[in-house]
């Protein structure tokens, strides 16, 4: 009989934020084991509805979307998020710019695919989203790691990035607002990137699907906005902000100047068209969507559930001995530190699954995101205050006494 192996192409490709601790994590709910999940980036688990409009359009519009669209998606929809890019001020976008996907991540992967050769680098921040780099690493390129400044309220180190372009350098990554650390850019640090970029004539890669889910009085810009000069790929969707990250619905923008970029946007063109379409139902309710922008804005003020919930977990983590945390501005993240001398941690791994087996909570290890020190973990802190209460108490108990062995 004959018998298959795995591609080698994934030899070299880390996807730990569903490794081997989601697997004992599987594993013991199986057994019947009750875990609270402090790992889920999707808001439907956990209680938060979406807007009834939504439900109501895409069930509207159920008999008219049984066939295909357009590779890049519905010209309606297409037209509502040209017309979004332009109230971002991002420059130099019409219908035929826009390709909508299965959520961002399959669109992450597609301009990876139409922009890499072999040993082609791009820089992807450290800590990431992984899905970006291995989707870099599956292109047949490198993800080259520059960090974010925890000391800086996580934002990207610009003398990092700089010593880590090389002539193989075709773009940079920026995550803004971040998973996993919820910081939000500032306008002096986005010109900053802009500014390497035309200088190194780089691609702009930015993934901005939280840029509606924003706290404390601040406002999102978008680095494309920054950059008319240049070809900036701007990454978005509906999963986050709308609270229907089950539609997979999602899109991808080119803005600025193309003119150095049409051999690559034929290539975008080509994958996108090889896989067809995008969920068409799940397209069909753009528009209604990008009308009720402000749909989760109460959830984002004092008195709103997200921004309790981010007040209470960032004010539990840093009263327990031993842990420290940046407060997230933006998104429903948060990336505590562990102090490793005192708990003797060498492996952030091996504490996730020892906090995981003796507390029954589940969270993500630092490493899970690129991030290079045994230090850090993530939160999602989605859960109701009442769940938060109770693993912020496990935690404190299983920080008492923790010393890694």
């Amino acid at each position: 009989m004959r018998t298959f192996a795995k591609s080698s192409k994934l030899d070299n490709v880390c996807y730990d934020i569903r490794g081997p601790v989601m697997d004992e994590a599987n594993r013991m709910i199986e057994e019947g084991i009750d875990i609270l999940k402090l790992n889920i980036g999707n808001p439907a688990p956990f209680g938060f509805e979406a807007p009834k409009e939504l439900l109501c359009e895409l069930e509207g519009n159920l008999k008219s979307t049984e066939g295909y669209s357009d590779s890049k998606g519905l010209l309606k929809s297409r037209e509502a998020i040209a017309a979004y890019c332009k109230k971002k001020n991002i420059p130099n976008v019409s219908a035929q710019d826009v390709y909508t996907g299965h959520g961002v991540s399959e669109l992450i992967t597609l301009s990876m695919n139409g922009l890499l050769d072999n040993g082609d680098e791009v820089l992807v921040p450290s800590p990431d989203y992984p899905l970006w780099t291995a989707s870099v690493t599956l292109a047949g390129g490198k993800a080259v790691h520059y960090i974010c400044d925890e000391q800086s309220g996580w934002y990207p180190d610009i003398a990092d990035m700089r010593k880590k372009i090389t002539d193989k350098t075709k773009g940079i990554v920026i995550i803004n607002p971040n998973n996993p650390t919820g910081a939000l850019y500032p306008k002096e640090i986005l010109e900053q990137i802009v500014e390497l970029a035309r200088e190194f004539e780089l691609l702009i890669f930015a993934d901005e699907i939280y840029d509606r889910l924003v706290m404390d009085g601040k406002k999102h810009i978008s680095i494309a906005s920054l950059a008319p000069d240049l070809c900036v790929i701007s990454f978005n969707g509906l999963s986050k902000s709308h609270l229907i990250a089950g539609y997979r619905c999602g899109w991808m923008c080119i803005s600025g100047d193309k003119s150095k970029a049409k051999g690559y946007i034929e290539g975008i063109n080509l994958l996108s068209s090889m896989r067809l379409c995008a969920n068409v139902p799940a397209q069909s309710v753009i528009p209604k969507a990008l009308e009720l922008l402000d749909s989760t804005d109460e959830l984002l003020v004092p008195g709103g559930r997200v921004y309790e919930q981010r007040e209470y977990i960032y004010n539990a983590l840093n009263d327990i001995p031993g842990i420290s945390a940046v407060k997230p501005e933006a998104a429903f993240y948060i990336f505590p530190k562990m102090d490793i001398k005192k708990f003797h941690i060498l492996d952030d791994e091996k504490f996730a699954l020892d906090f995981l087996k003796e507390k029954k909570i589940l969270v993500t290890h630092g490493g899970g995101f690129h991030w290079n020190e045994p230090d850090h973990f993530r939160i999602v802190y989605l859960p109701d205050i009442e769940v938060l209460k109770e693993s912020c108490t496990r935690m404190r108990d299983f920080f008492e006494s923790y010393i890694q062995r």
